[in-house]
């Protein structure tokens, strides 16, 4: 069982510039990936303005999609299908790396239209979503509590601003309010009461219960 990933650019038609934001994508996630290598096969664009990883656990996941929207400047953003179920490549000799396929990508695709419909009704803020194949088994109990962790996660998220993402990020690789404070040019304090006031506190500590090893990255 795998854990497939779909990520839409949220208003890609209307960015000003889409090379630049694309550039922008391919940074965060190479950042991301980079400070904390959770992924089975990294986000990679396949089509349009979507892009498509694989990932081991639902942790890792959860993980990797966090500090990705966290290293992201104002302006960009992904929104997230997160599919339970297997996944597989069917050979093409017009695809080197084969066509991604199995019900893992089905889920994906729902969970992506679900965070769409909640973007325009009940939680603009939404930007990921879980959902499990029925081949994946009774995964209902463990996706309900995930999903709602995710509509809290992601309301905090979208009241930052870029610098409070990036102090978020920080500490949730364990660096030290001095450590950011210096790689932003403000004080100790200051990176304090920002992260307080934002409530990064909860997003670290949530990042800090899923289960991977923070130390097997570069940060």
């Amino acid at each position: 069982m795998a854990i497939a990933v779909t990520a839409d650019i949220i208003g890609s038609r209307q960015l000003d510039d889409r090379v630049e934001a694309q550039w922008q994508f391919d940074a965060a996630i190479a950042r991301a990936d980079d400070d904390l290598p959770l992924a089975t096969q990294r986000l990679r664009p396949t089509v349009g303005d979507e892009q498509q990883a694989v990932y081991p656990t639902l942790d890792a996941a959860l993980a990797s999609l966090l500090l990705i929207r966290l290293a992201l400047p104002d302006g960009v953003e992904f929104r997230f299908g997160v599919g339970i179920g297997d996944v597989e490549r069917i050979p093409s000799a017009a695809s080197p790396d084969g066509i991604p396929e199995g019900p893992g990508w089905w889920a994906a695709r729902s969970a992506i239209e679900h965070v769409q419909t909640m973007q325009r009704r009940a939680a603009p803020e939404a930007r990921s979503w879980i959902v499990a194949h029925e081949s994946a088994g009774d995964q209902g109990m463990q996706v309900r509590w995930a999903n709602a962790y995710l509509l809290a996660r992601d309301e905090l998220i979208g009241a930052m601003s870029a610098r409070i993402r990036r102090l978020t990020y920080g500490r949730c690789l364990a660096r030290t309010q001095r450590e950011l404070a210096a790689s932003e040019g403000i004080t100790q304090s200051a990176v304090s009461q920002a992260l307080t006031s934002a409530g990064s506190a909860a997003i670290v500590e949530g990042f800090r219960l899923l289960d991977v090893d923070v130390s097997r990255g570069s940060a």
